[in-house]
């Protein structure tokens, strides 16, 4: 009997290890909301790190995880560390890529549970009075990642993050304005050409 229990358990995980091979090499997620601020609001908030807290559909996970960010946490360079829970997991964030008020592309790194990499983009433009802001991730899949998508949908999964994200957004930008242009400063002995 003993046999026969174990023969079962080894044709079901090998079956489970070859279908996972015809699983795609690599997978998108992406979702678009317009956003109820200009673009010049949303980029700050999307290419500063230290913003995204109030936004983070993730860190529902785990209220009590830690973030730890780099002294920059805004544009090219800027980093953030985050360890939680088990379901929130482990990982960093990279900002790689930063245009004004229009592209913000992020390298993602998990580290617990499990090991992966993937790459995070930001689009803004116009859209009326608001802005039209597109986020995506995309990233190889590894065996273990092949594996779990037999049994979870990663486009809902991600997807819906995303959305809540979007919705987040749409509580707390719209009520703000954007920084004001600096004044030209002009020398005090100038003289205007008459």
């Amino acid at each position: 009997m003993l046999k026969k229990i174990l023969l079962v358990i080894a044709i079901i995980i090998a079956g489970i290890i070859i279908v996972s091979r015809f699983q795609p090499d690599s997978y998108t997620v992406e979702r678009s909301a317009i956003i109820d601020a200009p673009p010049e609001v949303v980029f700050a908030h999307m290419n500063d790190f230290r913003e995204w807290q109030q936004f983070n559909a993730w860190g529902d996970a785990d209220p009590n995880a830690v973030y730890t960010y780099s002294d920059v946490s805004s544009g090219v360079g800027a980093k953030l560390h985050w360890k939680g829970n088990s379901e929130m997991g482990e990982g960093r964030m990279t900002i790689l890529e930063s245009r004004p008020n229009e592209y913000v592309k992020v390298d993602l790194e998990f580290i617990e549970p499990f090991a992966g990499k993937a790459i995070t983009e930001y689009v803004m433009a116009s859209e009326g009075a608001g802005t039209k802001l597109t986020q995506s991730m995309h990233s190889d899949h590894n065996f273990f990642s092949k594996i779990m998508c037999l049994f979870m949908d990663m486009d809902k999964m991600i997807g819906e993050k995303y959305e809540e994200g979007f919705r987040r957004m749409n509580k707390v930008l719209p009520v703000l304005k954007p920084a004001p242009e600096p004044e030209a400063i002009v020398p005090a002995d100038s003289t205007v050409a008459q």
